[in-house]
């Protein structure tokens, strides 16, 4: 798994790092209907091009390359795979 949302994002769902995506990988987006109840972002793994163009723009720091997450928030990974796998 190239990036991955970690725990910041939770309630704050800040979007600027979906405009920062060039091939669209992060959602939900405002768009999308499960946005408002989601409790944050996902970056789908088989869509994600490893840019890292989302890591700056992230204002609360949430984002990741797989190798530099802490390891207090290892469950995100999987908690992001399980996103796109539902």
């Amino acid at each position: 798994m190239p990036h991955i949302i970690a725990e910041p994002c939770i309630k704050t769902k800040d979007t600027s790092c979906v405009d920062a995506c060039p091939v669209d990988c992060i959602h939900p987006t405002k768009d999308e209907p499960d946005f408002e109840t989601a409790d944050q972002l996902f970056i789908d793994p088989d869509t994600c091009i490893d840019c890292g163009l989302c890591v700056d723009e992230c204002p609360v720091q949430a984002i990741f390359q797989d190798e530099d997450l802490p390891d207090e928030w290892n469950k995100f990974v999987q908690i992001n795979i399980d996103y796109y796998n539902k």
